[in-house]
């Protein structure tokens, strides 16, 4: 079956870095267009970023812009999330998703999401 297992995350100080990654096994993965979402506590699922196939193609959440970058291997099966200066306010679940249809910042256009990682940024 499809998996999709983040890590990476931990406990960092604002301005610092984490890079997350995501481990896929279970489908063709450069057939999948993969995202990135983080969700709050007491806050909804949102976008982070998003890239196609051959990562030809990237786009981000105005929130990140210019601070996080999303990459692919697709000979790893790996998904990846550079995450600079960071702040307080990036603390969340970070989750990866896949979708087999279309580069997509909506979260219900994905199909498989992984378990996700925690994290958390001390100001």
């Amino acid at each position: 079956q499809v998996q999709l297992v983040e890590s990476g995350g931990g406990l960092v100080q604002a301005g610092g870095s984490l890079r997350l990654s995501c481990a896929a096994s279970g489908l063709t993965f450069s057939g999948y267009y993969m995202g990135w979402f983080r969700q709050a506590p007491g806050k909804e699922r949102e976008f982070v970023a998003t890239i196609n196939l051959r990562s030809a193609n990237t786009c981000y959440a105005a929130s990140v812009k210019g601070r996080f970058t999303i990459s692919r291997d697709n000979a790893k099966n790996m998904l990846y999330l550079q995450m600079n200066s960071l702040k307080p306010e990036d603390t969340a679940v970070y989750y990866c998703a896949a979708n087999k249809v279309l580069i997509t910042t909506t979260a219900s256009n994905y199909e498989y999401w992984g378990q996700g990682t925690q994290v958390t940024v001390s100001s």
